[in-house]
């Protein structure tokens, strides 16, 4: 259900069991009287009533009237906390002259009223608010300096968006600092989760009690990071996976961003998203705009699995969410590295074709003098020396052998030793007059927003993608911007991307950034998978996967079985396991496969049947994990629903560490209908795991189990004790 009741201007949004009460009566800034659990039909009369009783009293040291946090919080309302506007416009030449000599301006802080409020379509709410430039801002007559429109939407899915577009009105710039989405959390919110990384060890969560004051995270890398907060939640304390209420917030940009957490002595706790704006970055002119991302937000009274059912929802139903079975995939990088010929790659062609790969990526190499890190970046040309003939006769292998084609490039970067560089120098990223930033990963971040650099790129990407029947690129950023306008930036890449995706709208994109460093809303608008991590360690990966599929459904994730041992960590990890953690997601091999055994080479077919049986379910339903994070093993699992209930499941029972007991206990497989009965059965996923023995239940060895879905939910099943770092994949079908 998806409906709009705007009663006396009081506008009460209405999906998915969620309510949103938007108290805008008067001329002053609205304010938000209830965003949480559906409130149900409420009268005009009821209405009025709780955004009365919303009101606060006088504290014994307090503003003179009371307090109302607003859409937009300011000093001026007597908010302490950070503010959903800051700025200032140009003082007029030799204007504030402070004592003693210094020169200074007149501070002015904006003063918001309500200028009109609308409701473009349903479930959507629309506010705009000018900055009255005259004595009073009750002025009906004052000039006005800004407009400020702020946009609410409330999603069939029960996701709250919210974006803003700030106008300068006045004749003098406007020089603007922030512009925040800001929502208030409910009193009983006490403790807070986000996360935090390192390259190839992305979205480690870190949780914490909501003290008193400001909890802030910025990221200053140009993009997400691998430390990026990601998802911002607040709860009732000890909220876990399937219980407790919680909100979560998460800002829809691949650039730099500011969240916080905000509890203020006046009993009010807040949570806020902005994009971290450098000085100066954003300066308007009468009549400029500025946009704001879109700010996702979500609330769940059934723990954090109940918040990704609504950001997964969401990201399914956009329109570039890929439309086709996701293709097991297999990506040279681990494989070979920078050496690239045709007869080592043709081989490992045929050796994917023969273990059920369906795409085949060219990682990075094929440009132009491309033998190491060090050069070659910015030159999009096929190396004459290792490709000869391009790279027509290994596109025609791949093909003919039913596999797609894809290609990564890194149309953001250029290498100082490359043609480009010393053909436009002038075209690599810095600040205005300064030195080149310090290289990484010895490279430079070609200036896009440059009208002449972004065409070259464009064209030389065009160019690849007429000539070859490339149907896939892997877009790759591979370090952080230490200079320029993060913010022009992010959006000549995204007009870059959506260029691309309107002349060849069959070709899909992958984002990657050194990983997982760019995995966010703004770039999923555009790509159809992103790469969370440079680990194919499945011991790391396990936990990247699970927090990453906090907010993005597995069908956008890659997920790839790699060799043993692992590449970047060298941890040495049995077959069976790596196997049955590539499931969890787009599923693909990155894995030199002419140099496997032949036990392997045999296992890798049963496991491409096992992905293409499962993936319909994986990339559809809904995600499901147990609550015991501290006791090996931990469960998680995808359950599938009909009109009629849940029908169909998989579930991965992991353990990371030596077992909690000495003996075979039982775990619970949630999210499924209490009144069916399920036969449960192991998937084959080409490889054993490895157990204690002695430790299996005698159904484990006759194959299948059936019990009803009230005892796999509260009792739980009996499994095999597994040895560390292992994992079973268990099928569960309605009967």
């Amino acid at each position: 259900m998806l409906s709009t009741n705007n009663t006396n201007d009081i506008v009460h949004l209405r999906a998915a069991g969620t309510s949103f009460v938007l108290d805008a009566r008067g001329t002053g800034v609205p304010s938000i009287t209830h965003w949480g659990a559906d409130l149900g039909e409420l009268s005009a009369t009821q209405l009025a009533a709780l955004a009365d009783s919303r009101e606060r009293a006088l504290g014994p040291s307090s503003i003179d009237e009371p307090f109302r946090l607003s859409i937009v919080p300011l000093l001026a309302e007597g908010w302490s906390g950070l503010p959903g506007l800051e700025g200032r416009h140009d003082q007029p030449a030799g204007a504030g002259v402070a004592a003693g000599g210094a020169s200074g301006g007149r501070v002015r802080r904006p003063a918001l009223r309500t200028e009109s409020i609308d409701h473009p379509e349903p479930g959507v709410v629309r506010i705009t608010l000018v900055d009255a430039a005259g004595v009073t801002p009750d002025d009906a007559d004052a000039a006005v300096a800004l407009r400020l429109t702020i946009t609410f939407e409330l999603t069939a899915a029960g996701v709250l968006r919210s974006r803003s577009q700030l106008t300068n009105t006045a004749t003098e710039i406007f020089e603007l600092s922030s512009l925040a989405t800001v929502l208030p959390l409910a009193p009983v919110a006490r403790e807070r989760l986000d996360f935090s990384g390192i390259w190839a060890a992305e979205r480690q969560p870190q949780r914490s009690a909501i003290d008193y004051g400001t909890w802030l995270r910025e990221s200053r890398h140009g993009r997400r990071g691998h430390d990026d907060s990601y998802l911002t939640v607040a709860g009732t304390p000890g909220f876990g996976f399937r219980h407790g209420e919680v909100w979560a917030m998460h800002l829809g940009t691949s650039g730099d961003t500011r969240v916080w957490i905000d509890r203020s002595a006046l009993g009010i706790t807040t949570v806020g998203a902005a994009e971290l704006l450098a000085p100066g970055e954003i300066r308007l002119a009468t009549g400029d705009s500025y946009e704001t991302p879109w700010a996702y937000a979500a609330w769940s009274d059934a723990g954090l699995d109940g918040v990704s059912d609504r950001f997964h929802s969401w990201f399914r139903g956009l329109p570039a969410h890929p439309s086709t079975p996701r293709p097991l995939t297999l990506n040279t990088w681990e494989a070979v590295y920078f050496d690239h010929n045709f007869e080592q790659l043709a081989a490992l062609a045929d050796a994917a074709a023969d273990a059920g790969v369906e795409r085949f990526v060219l990682d990075d190499g094929w440009m132009k003098n491309r033998t190491d890190d060090e050069r070659a970046l910015g030159d999009w040309t096929v190396d004459e020396q290792s490709w000869p003939e391009g790279l027509t006769p290994l596109v025609d292998r791949v093909t003919v052998r039913g596999m797609q084609f894809g290609l990564w490039v890194e149309p953001e970067m250029v290498s100082l030793d490359s043609d480009l560089a010393r053909e436009h120098p002038d075209w690599i990223l810095r600040d205005d007059d300064r030195p080149l930033p310090k290289s990484w990963r010895n490279q430079f971040v070609l200036d896009l927003d440059n009208p002449a650099a972004f065409a070259h790129v464009l064209d030389a990407i065009s160019a690849l993608l007429d000539e070859y029947a490339i149907s896939y690129l892997k877009w790759d950023m591979n370090r952080d911007l230490l200079g320029g306008s993060v913010h022009r930036h992010v959006a000549a890449t995204y007009r870059l991307m959506d260029e691309l995706r309107v002349r060849y709208p069959h070709v899909e994109i992958e984002s990657c950034a050194s990983g997982g460093a760019r995995v966010d809303a703004g770039v999923l608008e555009r790509v159809q998978r992103v790469w969370p991590s440079d680990t194919n360690d499945a011991h790391d990966r396990f936990s990247i996967m699970r927090w990453t599929n906090l907010l993005v459904p597995f069908e956008y994730l890659g997920s790839h079985v790699g060799s043993s041992p692992a590449h970047t960590s060298g941890r040495s990890l049995s077959l069976g396991f790596r196997l049955a953690t590539a499931l969890m997601g787009h599923s693909g091999i990155e894995w030199d496969l002419t140099a496997t055994t032949a036990e392997e080479r045999a296992a890798l077919p049963v496991w491409a049947a096992a992905y293409r049986s499962l993936r319909g379910l994986i990339h559809s339903g809904r995600v499901v994990r147990g609550e015991l994070e501290t006791a090996q093993p931990v469960v998680t699992g995808i359950v599938a629903d009909d009109a009629t209930g849940v029908v169909d499941a998989v579930f991965w029972v992991t353990c990371l560490d030596t077992p909690s007991d000495a003996v075979p206990t039982s775990r619970r497989l949630p999210g499924l209908d209490p009144h069916r009965d399920y036969r449960v059965s192991p998937v084959d996923v080409g490889a054993e795991a490895a157990t204690y023995p002695g430790t299996a239940p005698a159904w484990w060895h006759e194959g299948e189990l059936t019990l009803s879905g009230a005892v796999l939910g509260s009792v739980g099943l009996q499994l095999p004790i597994l040895h560390p770092d292992e994992a079973l994949v268990l099928r569960v079908t309605a009967v």
